[in-house]
């Protein structure tokens, strides 16, 4: 894709890991800020170096605000596949744009940032002085610098084979770090209430940024469970509510989690979380409710829906029925009313699902949820479909060898008219999932296989 030349080039520095998560997410928060994705690498694959033309430099801090795949961004100054070409493309940068940071009152640093290779403190001191040429009139402040410069060198991805030279040499006046330290800050190893399948704190606010939320949002999650996806929407300034049918669960009771831990305390809850990282402002409810029979009126409510639906393996899938179906076979007591708990298959589950996302949406409200996979049957044809949502980005999380979770990000783009109508359509677009229902007996299949091997092998 072409360069605009009304757009300047910056470098982002992204982080090592979730790697088919890092692109939605910094197409979903430069199409939030008011930017678009533009760029000339045709692919970036699991390089950690990307080339990017943003509009300003305030849409390039605002999504370093928000981002926790990206480490820093650099106004770029120069880049080439060697150090002559370096040095070319920075006296051919346009000297009125350096001045503003190297004028005679200013102060400023110089750093190394290699990937893939360590340098020793004479090689880095080498880099910096072939630098002299630059206009630097500035005093050097190694502790409080007004401006930080970066050298960054790019060694390849594999450890086991470091070439001599960088395959690629960027230098870029530093803007901004992302958001890296949430990941740690959110731990769930620090969070006063987890549950059996609390979603990873880096995670849940990458799901935050597919999902575009913004402050003042209303952010729903029907499979609440303990609340992470709320706390991670709360973070980012929106208004949280969820449901979930275990009532141990929404109100912090039963067994705890935790180890060495027997019984949930009086103060463990959804709450008392958002409590601990000073978002309770943000929190709005959270009701025992079942999501296949959804309790709401008809209408748009909410701006964005952030869920990990059970898959079964150790949250069970169910939900709520009366005594007219439970299927042949087992006993019945027909002078009941109180409702019992039936099987819940996934494929029933994401269609009442996106059936809901369509129903009460915003326009331009995104669905973002996580979908259970059989590696060797999985086809894209295989991901739930809604003539009201469009797809937006589907990314791949390996559970074991043979089972994956994929994260979908949808956005409601037609309003929601009839739900029969929707129903009708969608029957037949479910049928390919429908193998997945079994997604527990396959996951751990794997497991009593390998089990099986090394016994065999114990034996021999």
């Amino acid at each position: 894709m072409a360069l605009s030349c009304s757009l300047n080039r910056y470098l982002l520095l992204m982080a090592q890991e979730h790697l088919e998560f890092r692109l939605p997410e910094i197409k979903s928060l430069l199409s939030l800020f008011g930017g678009q994705f533009t760029s000339n690498q045709e692919t970036y694959g699991k390089s950690p170096f990307w080339i990017l033309s943003i509009p300003s430099e305030d849409i390039a801090r605002n999504l370093m605000k928000r981002t926790v795949c990206a480490k820093s961004i650099f106004e770029l100054w120069g880049h080439g596949k060697s150090p002559e070409e370096l040095y070319s493309s920075l006296k051919n940068y346009p000297a009125e744009k350096m001045v503003p940071f190297l004028h005679s009152d200013s102060t400023y640093k110089i750093k190394i940032h290699t990937f893939n290779k360590t340098l020793s403190q004479e090689e880095k001191v080498k880099r910096i002085d072939a630098l002299e040429f630059l206009p630097f009139e500035g005093k050097v402040n190694l502790k409080k610098p007004q401006h930080i410069f970066s050298i960054l060198e790019d060694y390849g991805l594999d450890p086991n084979c470091i070439p001599e030279n960088p395959h690629n040499i960027y230098f870029g006046r530093w803007i901004a770090d992302g958001q890296r330290e949430l990941i740690e800050s959110y731990s769930v190893k620090k969070r006063h209430f987890i549950g059996n399948t609390s979603m990873d704190a880096g995670l849940s606010f990458i799901m935050a940024n597919h999902g575009k939320m913004k402050e003042n949002d209303i952010v729903f999650d029907p499979f609440v469970g303990t609340g992470g996806l709320l706390i991670a929407s709360a973070h980012f300034g929106a208004y949280v509510c969820g449901t979930d049918i275990d009532y141990n669960t929404v109100h912090g009771l039963g067994k705890a989690s935790r180890k060495n831990q027997k019984w949930r305390g009086p103060d463990e809850n959804i709450r008392a979380n958002l409590r601990q990282y000073g978002l309770e402002k943000y929190y709005l409810d959270v009701l025992v409710s079942d999501a296949s029979k959804p309790s709401w009126r008809k209408g748009t409510y909410f701006d964005a829906i952030i869920t990990d639906p059970p898959y079964g393996i150790r949250e069970s899938t169910r939900r709520t029925g009366s005594q007219k179906e439970i299927p042949k076979g087992i006993e019945k007591c027909p002078e009941s009313h109180v409702p019992v708990s039936l099987s819940y298959h996934l494929s029933d589950m994401f269609f009442d699902l996106l059936n809901f996302a369509a129903e009460t949406l915003v326009l331009g409200g995104r669905l973002v949820y996580w979908l259970p996979v059989y590696t060797p049957e999985y086809t894209e044809e295989m991901v739930p479909w809604h003539p009201c949502l469009q797809l937006i980005s589907n990314c791949e999380q390996k559970l074991s060898s043979h089972t994956s979770r994929r994260l979908i990000t949808m956005e409601k783009v037609k309003t929601f008219e009839n739900r029969d109508q929707y129903s009708h359509l969608l029957s037949n677009h479910f049928l390919p999932y429908q193998g997945h229902n079994s997604f527990r007996e396959k996951y751990f299949s794997g497991v009593t296989k390998r089990i099986a091997k090394e016994e065999k092998c114990s034996q021999e």
